[in-house]
């Protein structure tokens, strides 16, 4: 069943015309299976930021692991947008189109790895919407064409969060898993809470800062289960596969034994972050402990179907467009 769902993860077929001359080639492999082909990229990390060609918006590409991010507007407005592109230019879906299981990566031309084989080792994709220590509300648009990156709009207002003492901005990377979606119509047996209509949410506590629009692998490390005004928001605890503390850390006992205090704060940074908002303090599912990383890949499978149903259009779609 792992199997089958892990194949399957890699992309669904497009619904609509329009979804299929956005989407990224497909290439067939040696065992059968369609993955997506976003070109090949020298994954370094350092950013490669170059001026596009005049544009009626300012407009910048910047080249990462496999694909392009296309920023139009400026930021800190409301207009401003971080588009994906894959390698050949064609725009994609950071919520539709990026594979939720990471096939592997390619470093400095060397070929790249196989693929994890079980469900405790197998990485994901993140897409990185808010780098740690910044403040702007940033996310992936799921109800606009192409879901590009913006930030969020409140009242007409830009919206940034609060620093929530002693933290500053967020205390992660903060983004999500592609391919992923909590259904509104869907109820947790557990919480009794419903979707929140979003992908679900990843805090990614490596040591490095991350950009918006980045893609990194992430390995999964346990999941918190948020309510946030009734709904259900899980927040997927991971570590960027290449991190240089990656190796050490294979589970959320590993993060409460070499960084003691960090799970804490990040419960009570999501407690308190809408407060400074007026709002009252958000709750949690089984009394604010962490669920271990197989209860998490349990979640993300969960969540992966559920978007599957979506652009399948199984069920309702909140709007989303895809």
């Amino acid at each position: 069943m792992w199997r089958r769902w892990k194949r399957e993860a890699g992309g669904t077929e497009p619904r609509s015309e329009e979804a299929r001359i956005m989407s990224p080639p497909l290439l067939r492999c040696s065992s059968g299976r369609l993955v997506t082909l976003f070109g090949s990229f020298s994954a370094s990390r350092s950013k490669l930021v170059t001026q596009a060609a005049a544009t009626p918006h300012s407009c910048y590409l910047r080249n990462t692991m496999h694909y392009q991010t296309e920023e139009r507007g400026r930021p800190n407005s409301t207009d401003y947008r971080i588009y994906f592109k894959t390698s050949e230019g064609k725009y994609v879906s950071p919520f539709h189109d990026i594979p939720l299981i990471a096939e592997g990566e390619q470093d400095n031309d060397v070929p790249a790895k196989k693929p994890k084989k079980t469900e405790s080792e197998v990485l994901f994709n993140m897409v990185v919407e808010v780098p740690r220590w910044s403040n702007a509300k940033m996310e992936i648009a799921t109800k606009e064409p192409l879901n590009p990156i913006k930030q969020d709009v409140k009242k007409g207002k830009l919206r940034y969060v609060a620093n929530v003492f002693p933290h500053k901005g967020y205390i992660w990377n903060y983004g999500a898993l592609p391919q992923t979606w909590e259904d509104p119509d869907h109820t947790d047996e557990e919480t009794k809470c419903c979707g929140d209509n979003d992908p679900i949410d990843v805090c990614e506590i490596g040591t490095q800062v991350c950009s918006p629009g980045q893609v990194i692998q992430v390995k999964v490390l346990g999941i918190l289960a948020m309510i946030d005004e009734g709904e259900m928001d899980w927040k997927v605890i991971a570590i960027n596969a290449a991190d240089p503390d990656a190796k050490n850390l294979n589970s959320i006992e590993d993060v409460c034994k070499s960084r003691p205090g960090h799970l804490e704060a990040t419960v009570d940074w999501f407690r308190k972050y809408k407060v400074p908002d007026g709002k009252p303090e958000n709750q949690f599912g089984f009394n604010g402990q962490f669920k271990d990383k197989d209860f998490a890949v349990e979640i993300i499978k969960s969540t992966h179907e559920h978007w599957r149903a979506l652009v399948q259009k199984q069920t309702n779609s909140w709007g989303i467009v895809w």
